[in-house]
Protein backbone atom coordinates (compact mmCIF):
# COMPACT_ATOMS: atom_id res chain seq x y z
CA UNK A 1 0.00 0.00 0.00
CA UNK A 2 2.44 2.90 -1.20
CA UNK A 3 1.84 6.14 -1.44
CA UNK A 4 -1.21 8.06 -2.75
CA UNK A 5 -1.00 9.45 -6.29
CA UNK A 6 -2.58 12.86 -4.32
CA UNK A 7 -4.31 13.70 -1.54
CA UNK A 8 -7.23 15.46 -0.41
CA UNK A 9 -6.79 18.82 0.93
CA UNK A 10 -4.19 21.02 0.77
CA UNK A 11 -1.17 18.29 1.18
CA UNK A 12 1.73 18.19 -0.99
CA UNK A 13 1.10 15.67 -3.96
CA UNK A 14 3.62 13.05 -4.15
CA UNK A 15 4.03 10.08 -6.62
CA UNK A 16 3.66 6.20 -5.65
CA UNK A 17 6.43 6.16 -4.31
CA UNK A 18 6.41 9.15 -1.96
CA UNK A 19 9.18 10.75 -3.65
CA UNK A 20 10.53 13.86 -2.64
CA UNK A 21 10.27 15.28 0.95
CA UNK A 22 6.88 16.34 2.57
CA UNK A 23 7.08 20.22 3.48
CA UNK A 24 9.38 21.12 5.75
CA UNK A 25 8.20 20.09 9.41
CA UNK A 26 8.94 21.49 13.08
CA UNK A 27 11.00 18.89 15.14
CA UNK A 28 10.20 19.98 18.71
CA UNK A 29 6.94 22.35 17.82
CA UNK A 30 3.77 21.96 20.40
CA UNK A 31 0.13 22.01 20.02
CA UNK A 32 -2.40 23.48 21.80
CA UNK A 33 -5.43 21.05 22.28
CA UNK A 34 -8.12 20.42 24.95
CA UNK A 35 -8.22 17.66 27.46
CA UNK A 36 -7.49 18.15 31.07
CA UNK A 37 -3.37 19.02 30.45
CA UNK A 38 -0.92 21.76 29.90
CA UNK A 39 2.37 22.49 27.87
CA UNK A 40 4.69 20.39 28.83
CA UNK A 41 5.85 21.27 31.98
CA UNK A 42 9.88 21.10 33.16
CA UNK A 43 11.22 17.57 34.07
CA UNK A 44 11.07 16.61 37.69
CA UNK A 45 13.79 16.76 39.73
CA UNK A 46 15.25 13.26 40.57
CA UNK A 47 14.45 11.34 43.54
CA UNK A 48 11.23 13.87 43.79
CA UNK A 49 7.81 12.79 45.30
CA UNK A 50 5.74 11.54 42.38
CA UNK A 51 3.00 13.77 41.66
CA UNK A 52 -0.32 14.43 40.18
CA UNK A 53 0.22 15.35 36.46
CA UNK A 54 1.17 19.57 36.99
CA UNK A 55 -0.13 20.49 33.46
CA UNK A 56 -2.58 23.38 32.94
CA UNK A 57 -6.61 22.15 32.38
CA UNK A 58 -6.14 22.21 28.58
CA UNK A 59 -3.11 19.36 28.27
CA UNK A 60 -3.98 17.28 31.35
CA UNK A 61 -5.89 13.79 31.38
CA UNK A 62 -7.05 12.22 34.38
CA UNK A 63 -9.43 9.25 34.65
CA UNK A 64 -10.61 7.66 37.87
CA UNK A 65 -11.90 3.86 36.52
CA UNK A 66 -14.40 1.87 37.92
CA UNK A 67 -12.06 -0.14 39.92
CA UNK A 68 -10.99 2.77 41.98
CA UNK A 69 -7.60 3.75 40.02
CA UNK A 70 -6.58 7.26 39.15
CA UNK A 71 -4.58 7.81 35.72
CA UNK A 72 -2.89 11.09 35.46
CA UNK A 73 -1.08 12.58 32.38
CA UNK A 74 -0.17 15.35 30.25
CA UNK A 75 -0.14 15.84 26.49
CA UNK A 76 1.41 17.35 23.70
CA UNK A 77 1.75 17.44 20.59
CA UNK A 78 4.94 16.88 18.68
CA UNK A 79 5.54 18.45 14.80
CA UNK A 80 7.31 14.62 14.09
CA UNK A 81 6.26 12.04 16.78
CA UNK A 82 2.39 13.48 17.01
CA UNK A 83 1.20 12.74 20.16
CA UNK A 84 3.23 12.98 23.04
CA UNK A 85 2.47 11.65 27.04
CA UNK A 86 4.36 12.58 29.68
CA UNK A 87 4.17 13.03 33.69
CA UNK A 88 2.27 9.23 33.81
CA UNK A 89 1.50 8.42 37.34
CA UNK A 90 -1.32 5.86 38.61
CA UNK A 91 -3.07 5.90 41.83
CA UNK A 92 -4.71 2.87 42.91
CA UNK A 93 -7.37 2.41 45.65
CA UNK A 94 -5.45 2.41 49.18
CA UNK A 95 -2.31 4.40 47.73
CA UNK A 96 -2.63 7.97 49.58
CA UNK A 97 -0.64 9.60 46.26
CA UNK A 98 -0.22 8.95 42.82
CA UNK A 99 2.70 6.50 41.88
CA UNK A 100 4.79 8.02 38.83
CA UNK A 101 5.43 5.72 36.32
CA UNK A 102 6.93 7.40 33.39
CA UNK A 103 8.37 10.91 32.44
CA UNK A 104 7.55 10.45 28.90
CA UNK A 105 6.11 8.23 26.17
CA UNK A 106 5.70 8.69 22.16
CA UNK A 107 6.55 6.99 18.87
CA UNK A 108 9.66 6.67 17.99
CA UNK A 109 9.75 6.39 13.82
CA UNK A 110 7.44 4.23 11.92
CA UNK A 111 9.98 2.48 9.46
CA UNK A 112 8.07 0.98 6.26
CA UNK A 113 10.43 -1.15 3.71
CA UNK A 114 8.49 -2.53 0.39
CA UNK A 115 9.94 -6.14 -0.22
CA UNK A 116 10.71 -5.34 -4.11
CA UNK A 117 13.62 -2.92 -2.65
CA UNK A 118 12.39 -0.25 -4.74
CA UNK A 119 12.05 2.11 -1.46
CA UNK A 120 11.23 2.37 2.35
CA UNK A 121 9.86 4.66 4.25
CA UNK A 122 10.62 6.52 7.70
CA UNK A 123 6.85 8.01 7.97
CA UNK A 124 7.48 10.25 11.48
CA UNK A 125 10.44 11.91 10.62
CA UNK A 126 10.30 11.90 6.32
CA UNK A 127 6.68 11.87 5.34
CA UNK A 128 4.14 14.12 7.50
CA UNK A 129 3.26 11.86 10.33
CA UNK A 130 2.37 14.52 13.00
CA UNK A 131 0.71 16.59 10.21
CA UNK A 132 -1.49 13.76 8.66
CA UNK A 133 -3.40 14.19 11.99
CA UNK A 134 -7.07 13.26 11.62
CA UNK A 135 -10.28 15.01 12.77
CA UNK A 136 -12.49 12.51 14.11
CA UNK A 137 -16.62 12.06 14.11
CA UNK A 138 -18.32 11.37 17.70
CA UNK A 139 -19.12 8.17 17.06
CA UNK A 140 -15.11 7.13 16.94
CA UNK A 141 -14.62 8.61 20.27
CA UNK A 142 -17.63 6.59 22.46
CA UNK A 143 -18.58 8.06 25.91
CA UNK A 144 -15.38 9.97 25.55
CA UNK A 145 -14.26 13.83 24.40
CA UNK A 146 -12.78 14.64 21.22
CA UNK A 147 -10.16 17.19 22.14
CA UNK A 148 -8.81 19.64 19.56
CA UNK A 149 -5.23 19.68 18.72
CA UNK A 150 -3.09 22.42 16.75
CA UNK A 151 -0.73 21.04 14.35
CA UNK A 152 2.82 22.76 14.29
CA UNK A 153 3.36 23.15 10.53
CA UNK A 154 0.09 21.78 8.74
CA UNK A 155 -0.38 21.87 5.74
CA UNK A 156 -2.96 25.00 5.67
CA UNK A 157 -2.22 26.91 8.26
CA UNK A 158 -6.21 28.16 8.39
CA UNK A 159 -6.68 24.91 9.31
CA UNK A 160 -4.08 24.16 11.72
CA UNK A 161 -6.66 23.05 14.71
CA UNK A 162 -7.65 19.15 14.32
CA UNK A 163 -10.06 17.93 16.50
CA UNK A 164 -8.18 14.68 17.05
CA UNK A 165 -7.37 13.50 20.23
CA UNK A 166 -9.81 10.69 21.65
CA UNK A 167 -9.87 10.45 25.00
CA UNK A 168 -12.38 7.94 26.39
CA UNK A 169 -12.92 4.64 28.23
CA UNK A 170 -13.49 1.13 27.39
CA UNK A 171 -14.59 -2.19 28.82
CA UNK A 172 -12.03 -4.63 29.24
CA UNK A 173 -14.02 -7.89 30.69
CA UNK A 174 -13.06 -9.43 33.92
CA UNK A 175 -9.86 -8.03 35.90
CA UNK A 176 -10.12 -11.09 38.09
CA UNK A 177 -12.59 -14.33 38.91
CA UNK A 178 -11.96 -16.45 41.67
CA UNK A 179 -14.49 -18.92 43.55
CA UNK A 180 -13.51 -20.12 46.78
CA UNK A 181 -13.05 -23.18 48.30
CA UNK A 182 -16.09 -23.26 50.47
CA UNK A 183 -18.00 -22.61 47.02
CA UNK A 184 -20.40 -19.97 48.47
CA UNK A 185 -19.26 -16.75 47.04
CA UNK A 186 -17.74 -15.82 43.46
CA UNK A 187 -15.13 -12.69 43.56
CA UNK A 188 -15.44 -11.45 39.74
CA UNK A 189 -15.07 -7.60 38.92
CA UNK A 190 -15.78 -6.54 35.15
CA UNK A 191 -12.45 -3.81 34.19
CA UNK A 192 -12.43 -0.51 32.26
CA UNK A 193 -9.48 1.13 30.17
CA UNK A 194 -8.66 4.79 29.85
CA UNK A 195 -7.87 4.44 26.08
CA UNK A 196 -6.56 7.73 24.63
CA UNK A 197 -5.70 7.52 20.70
CA UNK A 198 -5.23 9.47 17.60
CA UNK A 199 -5.32 8.85 14.04
CA UNK A 200 -2.63 9.86 11.31
CA UNK A 201 -2.95 9.38 7.50
CA UNK A 202 0.31 8.84 6.05
CA UNK A 203 -0.63 8.70 2.18
CA UNK A 204 -2.90 5.35 1.81
CA UNK A 205 -2.07 4.26 5.66
CA UNK A 206 -4.07 5.86 8.25
CA UNK A 207 -1.95 4.80 11.28
CA UNK A 208 -4.50 4.31 14.15
CA UNK A 209 -2.26 4.86 18.04
CA UNK A 210 -3.30 4.12 21.18
CA UNK A 211 -2.81 3.74 24.29
CA UNK A 212 -4.47 1.92 26.81
CA UNK A 213 -4.11 2.54 30.94
CA UNK A 214 -5.99 -0.53 33.11
CA UNK A 215 -6.97 -0.28 36.43
CA UNK A 216 -4.16 -2.57 37.75
CA UNK A 217 -1.30 -0.06 36.19
CA UNK A 218 -0.92 -2.10 33.48
CA UNK A 219 -0.23 0.39 29.80
CA UNK A 220 -0.41 -1.15 26.57
CA UNK A 221 0.43 0.05 23.30
CA UNK A 222 -0.86 -0.50 20.07
CA UNK A 223 -0.32 1.18 16.50
CA UNK A 224 -2.98 0.19 14.00
CA UNK A 225 -2.90 0.11 10.54
CA UNK A 226 -5.92 0.75 8.28
CA UNK A 227 -7.29 2.68 5.41
CA UNK A 228 -6.90 1.55 1.69
CA UNK A 229 -4.74 -0.38 -0.63
CA UNK A 230 -3.46 1.64 -3.53
CA UNK A 231 -5.22 1.10 -6.28
CA UNK A 232 -1.94 2.12 -8.73
CA UNK A 233 0.35 -0.40 -6.67
CA UNK A 234 -0.28 -4.05 -8.08
CA UNK A 235 2.85 -4.66 -9.95
CA UNK A 236 4.75 -7.19 -7.53
CA UNK A 237 6.19 -9.92 -8.85
CA UNK A 238 6.26 -13.42 -7.46
CA UNK A 239 7.26 -13.68 -4.48
CA UNK A 240 7.16 -10.47 -3.61
CA UNK A 241 3.36 -9.76 -3.67
CA UNK A 242 0.12 -11.16 -3.21
CA UNK A 243 -2.39 -11.56 -6.29
CA UNK A 244 -5.61 -9.12 -5.10
CA UNK A 245 -9.09 -9.17 -7.42
CA UNK A 246 -9.72 -11.44 -10.16
CA UNK A 247 -7.14 -14.22 -11.44
CA UNK A 248 -3.24 -13.74 -10.60
CA UNK A 249 -2.24 -11.09 -12.78
CA UNK A 250 -2.19 -7.99 -10.23
CA UNK A 251 -0.25 -8.67 -7.67
CA UNK A 252 -0.15 -5.68 -4.14
CA UNK A 253 2.89 -5.69 -3.30
CA UNK A 254 4.27 -7.00 0.43
CA UNK A 255 6.34 -4.42 3.04
CA UNK A 256 6.98 -4.54 6.54
CA UNK A 257 5.66 -1.98 9.08
CA UNK A 258 8.63 -1.47 11.51
CA UNK A 259 7.16 0.58 14.68
CA UNK A 260 9.64 1.62 17.81
CA UNK A 261 8.57 3.30 20.87
CA UNK A 262 10.32 5.41 23.41
CA UNK A 263 9.82 5.52 27.10
CA UNK A 264 11.43 7.48 29.54
CA UNK A 265 10.65 5.68 32.71
CA UNK A 266 10.46 7.95 35.91
CA UNK A 267 9.82 5.50 38.52
CA UNK A 268 8.75 7.02 41.44
CA UNK A 269 10.10 10.27 40.65
CA UNK A 270 13.44 9.31 39.90
CA UNK A 271 15.40 8.70 36.77
CA UNK A 272 17.79 6.75 38.15
CA UNK A 273 16.07 3.70 36.92
CA UNK A 274 17.85 0.07 37.18
CA UNK A 275 17.50 -2.40 34.07
CA UNK A 276 17.55 -6.47 34.75
CA UNK A 277 17.38 -9.03 32.46
CA UNK A 278 15.82 -12.71 33.46
CA UNK A 279 16.74 -16.18 31.51
CA UNK A 280 14.94 -19.13 32.39
CA UNK A 281 16.50 -22.78 31.56
CA UNK A 282 14.32 -25.71 31.14
CA UNK A 283 16.54 -29.14 31.94
CA UNK A 284 14.96 -32.31 31.38
CA UNK A 285 13.90 -34.71 33.94
CA UNK A 286 17.08 -36.83 35.32
CA UNK A 287 17.22 -40.64 36.37
CA UNK A 288 14.62 -40.64 38.65
CA UNK A 289 12.56 -37.02 39.11
CA UNK A 290 9.29 -36.43 38.24
CA UNK A 291 9.32 -33.84 35.97
CA UNK A 292 11.72 -30.85 34.50
CA UNK A 293 13.27 -28.25 36.52
CA UNK A 294 13.22 -24.59 35.59
CA UNK A 295 16.03 -22.17 36.72
CA UNK A 296 15.59 -18.24 36.47
CA UNK A 297 18.73 -16.13 36.53
CA UNK A 298 19.06 -12.21 37.06
CA UNK A 299 21.34 -10.62 34.91
CA UNK A 300 21.71 -6.51 35.76
CA UNK A 301 22.51 -4.41 32.86
CA UNK A 302 24.28 -2.15 33.95
CA UNK A 303 25.67 -0.52 30.39
CA UNK A 304 23.31 0.30 27.12
CA UNK A 305 22.33 -2.99 25.61
CA UNK A 306 20.21 -4.22 22.37
CA UNK A 307 18.48 -7.33 23.15
CA UNK A 308 16.85 -9.78 21.80
CA UNK A 309 13.07 -11.30 22.70
CA UNK A 310 13.88 -14.92 23.31
CA UNK A 311 11.24 -17.86 24.75
CA UNK A 312 12.11 -16.84 28.61
CA UNK A 313 13.12 -14.17 28.91
CA UNK A 314 12.35 -10.83 29.72
CA UNK A 315 13.19 -7.35 31.13
CA UNK A 316 12.23 -5.05 34.13
CA UNK A 317 12.74 -1.46 34.84
CA UNK A 318 13.22 -1.16 38.53
CA UNK A 319 13.02 2.05 40.76
CA UNK A 320 16.09 3.02 42.48
CA UNK A 321 14.11 5.32 45.52
CA UNK A 322 10.72 3.80 45.85
CA UNK A 323 9.39 0.15 47.91
CA UNK A 324 5.91 -1.22 47.98
CA UNK A 325 4.07 -2.08 51.25
CA UNK A 326 5.94 -5.31 51.62
CA UNK A 327 9.52 -3.98 50.97
CA UNK A 328 9.78 -4.59 47.63
CA UNK A 329 11.67 -2.77 44.99
CA UNK A 330 8.73 -1.38 42.74
CA UNK A 331 9.28 -2.00 38.90
CA UNK A 332 7.58 -2.78 35.36
CA UNK A 333 7.78 -5.58 33.14
CA UNK A 334 8.39 -5.40 29.38
CA UNK A 335 5.98 -7.36 27.60
CA UNK A 336 6.83 -7.38 24.04
CA UNK A 337 4.40 -8.17 21.92
CA UNK A 338 4.06 -10.54 18.16
CA UNK A 339 6.67 -9.70 16.22
CA UNK A 340 8.20 -10.18 12.60
CA UNK A 341 11.92 -9.05 12.82
CA UNK A 342 12.58 -7.30 9.79
CA UNK A 343 16.62 -8.59 8.88
CA UNK A 344 16.94 -5.79 6.27
CA UNK A 345 18.76 -2.72 8.54
CA UNK A 346 21.07 -2.57 11.48
CA UNK A 347 18.25 -0.63 13.85
CA UNK A 348 16.03 -3.26 13.18
CA UNK A 349 18.15 -6.28 13.94
CA UNK A 350 16.90 -5.65 17.36
CA UNK A 351 14.02 -5.82 19.73
CA UNK A 352 15.08 -4.11 22.04
CA UNK A 353 17.26 -1.08 22.94
CA UNK A 354 18.47 0.58 26.47
CA UNK A 355 20.48 3.71 26.10
CA UNK A 356 21.40 6.42 27.93
CA UNK A 357 19.34 9.92 28.10
CA UNK A 358 20.68 12.09 25.42
CA UNK A 359 17.90 15.13 24.33
CA UNK A 360 18.56 14.68 21.18
CA UNK A 361 18.42 11.04 20.37
CA UNK A 362 14.17 11.26 19.65
CA UNK A 363 13.91 8.99 16.46
CA UNK A 364 15.20 5.45 16.59
CA UNK A 365 16.13 5.93 12.57
CA UNK A 366 16.98 9.35 10.71
CA UNK A 367 17.30 10.96 13.86
CA UNK A 368 17.34 14.64 12.74
CA UNK A 369 18.48 16.77 16.02
CA UNK A 370 21.61 15.56 17.24
CA UNK A 371 24.10 17.15 13.90
CA UNK A 372 27.52 16.74 14.28
CA UNK A 373 28.11 13.43 13.06
CA UNK A 374 26.31 12.17 15.85
CA UNK A 375 24.99 9.20 14.67
CA UNK A 376 21.23 8.86 13.39
CA UNK A 377 19.66 5.82 14.43
CA UNK A 378 18.93 3.48 17.94
CA UNK A 379 21.26 0.80 16.93
CA UNK A 380 24.59 3.13 16.45
CA UNK A 381 23.70 4.72 20.21
CA UNK A 382 24.56 1.26 21.85
CA UNK A 383 28.09 2.43 22.63
CA UNK A 384 28.63 0.47 26.04
CA UNK A 385 28.09 3.93 28.05
CA UNK A 386 26.90 3.29 31.51
CA UNK A 387 22.85 3.32 32.20
CA UNK A 388 22.07 6.00 35.02
CA UNK A 389 18.48 7.69 33.12
CA UNK A 390 18.07 4.35 30.72
CA UNK A 391 15.32 5.25 27.50
CA UNK A 392 13.80 1.95 26.51
CA UNK A 393 13.32 1.42 22.66
CA UNK A 394 10.96 -1.03 21.57
CA UNK A 395 11.00 -2.51 18.03
CA UNK A 396 7.81 -4.62 16.84
CA UNK A 397 7.63 -5.69 12.67
CA UNK A 398 4.47 -6.78 11.18
CA UNK A 399 4.98 -7.90 7.97
CA UNK A 400 2.03 -7.14 5.66
CA UNK A 401 1.65 -9.16 2.87
CA UNK A 402 -2.15 -8.20 1.31
CA UNK A 403 -5.29 -10.04 0.91
CA UNK A 404 -8.40 -10.21 -0.75
CA UNK A 405 -10.33 -8.69 2.46
CA UNK A 406 -7.95 -5.96 2.74
CA UNK A 407 -10.38 -3.84 0.44
CA UNK A 408 -12.15 -2.03 1.26
CA UNK A 409 -11.58 -0.29 3.53
CA UNK A 410 -8.70 -2.39 4.88
CA UNK A 411 -9.00 -4.52 8.28
CA UNK A 412 -7.00 -2.88 11.32
CA UNK A 413 -3.79 -4.80 11.80
CA UNK A 414 -2.13 -3.93 15.20
CA UNK A 415 1.07 -4.36 16.92
CA UNK A 416 2.26 -3.30 20.17
CA UNK A 417 3.31 -4.26 23.57
CA UNK A 418 2.97 -3.68 27.03
CA UNK A 419 4.65 -2.15 30.26
CA UNK A 420 2.90 -4.17 33.70
CA UNK A 421 3.69 -3.21 37.12
CA UNK A 422 5.91 -5.97 39.38
CA UNK A 423 5.72 -5.36 43.06
CA UNK A 424 4.07 -1.90 42.59
CA UNK A 425 1.62 -2.07 45.16
CA UNK A 426 1.95 -5.25 47.81
CA UNK A 427 -1.36 -6.77 46.55
CA UNK A 428 -3.43 -6.44 43.24
CA UNK A 429 -4.85 -3.20 43.71
CA UNK A 430 -8.46 -4.65 42.36
CA UNK A 431 -7.83 -6.68 45.96
CA UNK A 432 -11.70 -6.57 47.53
CA UNK A 433 -11.73 -5.63 50.90
CA UNK A 434 -12.72 -9.29 52.03
CA UNK A 435 -9.80 -10.83 50.70
CA UNK A 436 -7.03 -8.00 51.73
CA UNK A 437 -5.58 -9.80 54.71
CA UNK A 438 -4.37 -12.27 52.06
CA UNK A 439 -1.19 -11.19 51.64
CA UNK A 440 2.06 -13.16 51.17
CA UNK A 441 1.60 -16.87 52.64
CA UNK A 442 -1.43 -16.38 54.54
CA UNK A 443 -3.61 -19.41 55.92
CA UNK A 444 -7.48 -19.77 56.35
CA UNK A 445 -8.96 -18.44 58.86
CA UNK A 446 -10.72 -20.53 61.40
Amino acid sequence: MREKSSISGPRPRMSRARKGAAVGLSLAALAAGATTGAAPASAQPKNAPAPAADCSAAYRIEQKLTGGTTWRMCWRYDGKAGLVLEKISYQPKGETKPIKVLNSARLGQIHVPYDDGSVEYDDLTGFGFAQGLMNLAPGECPGGTIKTVKVPEAWDPQNADVKGLCTTTRARGHAYRMQGDAANKVYQAQSKDLLVYTVNQVGWYEYMTEWRFQDDGTVTMNVGATGSLSYDDYDAGDGRGWPIGKGDRAKATSHSHNVFWRLDFGLDGSTKNRIEQYDSAVTAPASGDPAPKTRTTRTKIAKELAGDAKNYRWWRVVSATGKNKDGHARSYEIVPGASTKYPGRSYTKHDMYFTEYNKCEKFATHNPGCGNGHPKSVDKWVSGQALTHPIAWMNVGFHHIARDEDQQPMPVHWQGFSIVPRDVTAMNPLTPSELAWQNGHWRPRS
